[in-house]
């Protein structure tokens, strides 16, 4: 019954079916308070009975081998093949009821041990895409940020270019009036030689007309 209780969990435990849930319910709470004291109390008692019926088993052996035959081969008395057989059935019962136990147990800790990765890989997905939410969210307002300032630099930009442009004309219109200036002037650099040369031929007419009348005076005096 033992043995067929704890192939049926462990059975139950290798398949994921509702029976599983059922199964690592129960062992939950036999692992709480308590249970884990009376488990292992009952295994150091079927771990001490096994290794009696072990030391009977090779203690009945030992006693048929030393009641040798005629052939020189121990036999054993109906009674102690009775008392082998069922120590031997009594040491595999227990074996194999201590190994199913520990199998149960290594895969209740194992399957807990899948459910805790499998709860930390979502939590670390949830938290990923959270991350990456925010990230995109952040990502989001720091390109209209950047599009703001961008906007802003090219109505600066456009400002500039206009200003730029109309110290342009104004330089031309300076440069046009320089040039203006500079033929005007030009001309009344020319206009001024020209009177200058008027005046000095005047004064030189002026010059010869008093000689002339000079003279003229000095011949009536004569």
């Amino acid at each position: 019954t033992v043995l067929t209780a704890e192939a049926a969990v462990a059975i139950a435990l290798l398949f994921k079916t509702p029976v599983r849930k059922l199964a690592m319910l129960g062992l939950d709470r036999l692992k709480r308070g308590r249970g884990p004291v009376m488990v292992r109390t009952v295994a150091a008692t079927v771990l001490v009975v096994l290794a009696s019926s072990v030391h009977s088993m090779n203690k009945i052996r030992g006693r048929a081998a030393g009641e040798l035959d005629g052939a020189g081969a121990g036999t054993l008395t109906p009674t102690d093949q009775v008392l082998l057989a069922r120590h031997l059935l009594e040491a595999s019962l227990m074996g194999y009821s201590l190994f199913l136990a520990l199998v149960i147990d290594r895969l209740h800790n194992y399957i807990r041990e899948v459910r805790g990765l499998k709860r930390n890989l979502e939590a670390a997905s949830k938290l990923n895409k959270t991350l990456d939410e925010a990230k995109l969210i952040g990502s989001s307002d720091e390109s209209k940020t950047y599009q703001k300032d961008i906007a802003s630099l090219n109505e600066e930009i456009k400002k500039m270019k206009r200003q730029l442009k109309e110290k342009a004309n104004e330089a031309k219109d300076a440069e046009a009036k320089a040039l203006a200036a500079q033929k005007q002037s030009e001309g009344l650099m020319i206009e001024y030689n020209h009177l200058v040369e008027d005046n000095k031929h005047l004064h030189d007419q002026l010059e010869s007309a008093d000689l002339t009348v000079s003279r003229s005076d000095g011949k009536k005096n004569t």
